[in-house]
C-alpha cells in the first residue's frame, strides 16, 4: 500500500503524511521487538486520519499558483521535523553563522588560498536557487591518481542551463596535484578529467586491479568511468564498460548521486553501486507554480521556495557486477537493490555493518526511508532497512538523509553510521550493536542536539587530536537562499562547520569555533573528503562548496600525540586497492577498528590510508588484517609516526617518514 500511496504523491504533489510507512509490516515488527510504543501508537493513529488523507487528495491535486501549503510542506521533502525555536548567540547572531569564542586552540584553518585551490569555482545553476538541481552541490575525492605517495583532490563541479543548452562554456571540475610542499597545481586538462556535465558526486576504486586508482563520477544525465592510464592521464570508459547510465527518455533525465565500490560477491573485482535521486525533465521543470508540478506551490516556513524531491519521480538505484574484462552487468534486480519504490538517493557506502567479512550496503534516502541492504553471500542482499533500525529516526520519522559517517567511535569493533539531514532535525547517530541492528543514539551521544538549526551535508569520523578516539566534523550550508531574509529564524545560508572531540565515554562535546579559524568560517559546504594532505599524520578536510571556492581545512591541532597510517595492498584474491579489508590496531591498552572504504560521507571519497591515532603510545603492540579475500593475518609494526604500505601475503613493502621514502624497515 504505502507503494501506491507515494506514487499517488508524486503524480499530484501530495504532501507526504508523515507515518505512511508504519503500514509496511516489518515496520509493525521493528516497532514491536524494540519497544517502539510510540511508533505504533503514531502509526494507529495515522492509520485513522488515511480516510482523510484520500478524501482531500483531490483537492490538493488541484493546487493554483501561490495556493497556501501547510507551514514546512513536506512536499519540498526538505525539511521533515517541526520548525525549532530560533537559536542566537550573545550578539544576536544566527548561531549557524555565529558562537564563536574570541580565543582558543586553533585546530583547522583554510589554507586554500595558499595552497593554490582558490581560483577554481564550483559552478551550480543560478544564486536564485530556483530548481532542486541547483541545490544540491557536488562532491570532492582524495587519491593518489599518479602513485607518488602523495594525496590529490579532485573536485567535482556542477552546470548551468545555459551550459548545456551550448549557451556558455560549461564549467569543469578540477584535479589539483599534490606538490608535496603545501601547494597543487590544477592538471585537470592534461589529465582529461573535466566533465564538462552537470557533476555531482565521485568515487574512488581500482577497478580493474592494476594497481592505479580509476574515478567514477555520477552526473545530471550520463556517467563517466576515468580509467588511469598510469602516465598521469585518464580516459572515459564509462560507455565501454557500460556504466554510463544512459537513462534519458524524451526530455526526463536521471540525477545521478552517490557513488560506492566494493566486492559485493567476493570474487577480488571491485563491483559498483549507483543511488539514483530524481528523474528530471527539462521541458516541465519543477519550478513553483507550473505545469511541472500541477501548478501546486512550495512553501518553507511561510515562504515560496524551491520544490521537490518530494512531488517529484524519484529515480531506481543500479548495482553493477565487475566482469573481470573491462565490463560491468546491471545486477539490481537480481540483487535486490533496484529501489523498486523511487526513494531519493544521495548518500552511499559499501561497508561490513555486521562483522561476517562481506560488505553491506547503506543508501542515505532524501526524505524517504534510508536502504541497509545486508549481504547474504550468494551474490544478493535482504533489504533489513527497518528490521535494523536503519530506515527511520528514532522518532519512527523518515528524515532528509544526506551524508553517511562511517566509523567505530567507540573502539568496540563494531561500526556505527551517522547521518546528516536538514535544520529542525537532528543529525542521526545509528548505533551499531555488532550485529547489524542499530539505534538511534543522536541524544545520547550529544552529536544530535547541537545540529539542529544546521542543514547537514558532508560528515566524518576523524581522530583530529590523534588521541585514539574518533572524533567527528560535520559540514553545513542551507539549500535556501532565502533564509537570509528573515534573521529572525535563527539560521543563515552559509554556515560553519561543526567538530564534534570524542570524550571516551559514548559520548562528544563541541568544539567552540574560535574567531579567526576555519571553523568560524562560514560555507555553502556540500561535499567534504577526510585524509591526511600534507603526510604529516594529521587529517585534514576538503570541502566542496556550492558555487564558491573550495575549503581546505588543515590540521592545525596543537597536540604532539603519535600516530600511523596504513597502505593496504591487495593480494590475487582480494581488490587490489584492498577496498572491504578491515584493520584492527592494539596500542595503549585500547584496540582501534579502521577500515577501507570508497564512497561515503556526502557523494565523496575519503583517503583510503588507515589512520589511527595513538595518544602518547609510543609502540604498537599489534596489527590485525582482516583482507576482503577472508585471509586474516597480523604483524608488528617496527616504528610509529609513518605511513606503512602492507601488502597481502608479504606484511610491510615501504614506509614514508616525514614525507619521504624510509627505507623498507626490518620487522
Amino acid at each position: 500500500m504505502i507503494q501506491r500511496i507515494r506514487a499517488h504523491d508524486r503524480r499530484t504533489s501530495v504532501p507526504a503524511v508523515e507515518g505512511l510507512v508504519c503500514i509496511r509490516r516489518d515496520t509493525w515488527r521493528y516497532a514491536a521487538e524494540r519497544g517502539g510504543h510510540s511508533l505504533l501508537l503514531a502509526c494507529g493513529l495515522l492509520f485513522g486520519a488515511l480516510i482523510l488523507v484520500f478524501a482531500s487528495s483531490a483537492s490538493w491535486s488541484q493546487a493554483i499558483p501561490d495556493a497556501p501549503l501547510p507551514q514546512q510542506s513536506q512536499q519540498q521533502g526538505m525539511a521533515s521535523g517541526a520548525a525549532q525555536k530560533a537559536s542566537f548567540d550573545d550578539q544576536h547572531r544566527p548561531i549557524t553563522a555565529g558562537g564563536y569564542v574570541k580565543t582558543g586552540p586553533v585546530i583547522f584553518q583554510n589554507v586554500a588560498a595558499q595552497a593554490g585551490l582558490a581560483g577554481w569555482r564550483n559552478i551550480t545553476g543560478t544564486s536564485a536557487k530556483h530548481l532542486i538541481i541547483e541545490a544540491k552541490g557536488s562532491g570532492v575525492c582524495l587519491f593518489d591518481y599518479d602513485h607518488d605517495g602523495w594525496l590529490d583532490i579532485y573536485l567535482v563541479n556542477g552546470s548551468t542551463l545555459d551550459a548545456l543548452a551550448g549557451k556558455t562554456s560549461p564549467p569543469h571540475a578540477a584535479l589539483f596535484r599534490n606538490n608535496h610542499d603545501g601547494t597543487f597545481t590544477d592538471v585537470t586538462q592534461k589529465a582529461g578529467v573535466a566533465n564538462d556535465r552537470w557533476g555531482l558526486g565521485c568515487a574512488v576504486g581500482d577497478f580493474d586491479n592494476d594497481g592505479w586508482p580509476d574515478l567514477y563520477v555520477t552526473n545530471l544525465g550520463k556517467n563517466r568511468l576515468y580509467h588511469n592510464n598510469k602516465n598521469g592521464t585518464f580516459t572515459d570508459v564509462a560507455e565501454k564498460a557500460g556504466v554510463a547510465l544512459d537513462e534519458s527518455s524524451g526530455s526526463v533525465v536521471v540525477d545521478h548521486t552517490g557513488a560506492t565500490f566494493g566486492d559485493y560477491d567476493g570474487d577480488g573485482r571491485l563491483d559498483l553501486f549507483v543511488a539514483g535521486y530524481i528523474q528530471y525533465d527539462f521541458e516541465n521543470p519543477p519550478l513553483a507554480g507550473t505545469k511541472g508540478l500541477n501548478y501546486a506551490s512550495c512553501q518553507y516556513r511561510g515562504i515560496n521556495v524551491m520544490c521537490g524531491p518530494r512531488g517529484l519521480q524519484g529515480a531506481s538505484d543500479h548495482l553493477f557486477h565487475n566482469n573481470g574484462d573491462g565490463t560491468f552487468t546491471d545486477v539490481s534486480r537480481k540483487a535486490g537493490v533496484s529501489d523498486p519504490n523511487g526513494f531519493y538517493g544521495l548518500g552511499a557506502v559499501f561497508v561490513d555493518v555486521n562483522g561476517d567479512g562481506k560488505v553491506d550496503l547503506a543508501v542515505a534516502n532524501d526524505s524517504t526511508p534510508n536502504y541497509l541492504y545486508i549481504n547474504k553471500g550468494d551474490g544478493s542482499f535482504d533489504d533489513q532497512s527497518y528490521m535494523s533500525g536503519y530506515a527511520l529516526n528514532g522518532d519512527g520519522r523518515e528524515v532528509s538523509n544526506m551524508g553517511i559517517a562511517v566509523g567505530d567511535y567507540e573502539n568496540n569493533g563494531h561500526l556505527d553510521l551517522v547521518n546528516t539531514v536538514f535544520s529542525d532535525d537532528t543529525n542521526v547517530v545509528f548505533h551499531n550493536d555488532g550485529k547489524g541492528n542499530f539505534e538511534d543514539y543522536s541524544d545520547r551521544t550529544g552529536l544530535g542536539p547541537p545540529t539542529v538549526p544546521f542543514v547537514g551535508f558532508g560528515d566524518g569520523f576523524l581522530d583530529y587530536d590523534n588521541d585514539g578516539w574518533k572524533d567527528l566534523l560535520v559540514v553545513n550550508g542551507h539549500v535556501y537562499p532565502e533564509v537570509d531574509e528573515h534573521p529572525d529564524w535563527g539560521m543563515s545560508y552559509a554556515q560553519r562547520p561543526l567538530l564534534f572531540r570524542n570524550l571516551r565515554n559514548g559520548r562528544f562535546e563541541l568544539v567552540p569555533a574560535v574567531e579567526g579559524t576555519g571553523l568560524a568560517d562560514v560555507y555553502m559546504g556540500r561535499g567534504a573528503a577526510f585524509g591526511d594532505l600534507f603526510n604529516d599524520g594529521k587529517v585534514d578536510v576538503v570541502i566542496n562548496n556550492l558555487d564558491g571556492a573550495p575549503v581546505l581545512l588543515r590540521n592545525m591541532n596543537p597536540d604532539q600525540n603519535h600516530w600511523v597510517e596504513l597502505q593496504l595492498v591487495g593480494g590475487p584474491s582480494s581488490p587490489r586497492d584492498a577496498v572491504g579489508a578491515t584493520v584492527y590496531l592494539a596500542a595503549g591498552g585500547i584496540r582501534q577498528r579502521g577500515d577501507v572504504l570508497s564512497g561515503g560521507s556526502y557523494l565523496s571519497s575519503n583517503d583510503m590510508r588507515v589512520h589511527f591515532g595513538l595518544g602518547e603510545t609510543a609502540t604498537v603492540d599489534r596489527v590485525e588484517i582482516h583482507w576482503p579475500s577472508g585471509r586474516k593475518e597480523t604483524l608488528s609494526l617496527p616504528a610509529i609516526d609513518r605511513i606503512f604500505t602492507l601488502a597481502e601475503g608479504k606484511g610491510i613493502i615501504g614506509a614514508l617518514c616525514g614525507g619521504k621514502a624510509c627505507g623498507r624497515p626490518t620487522r
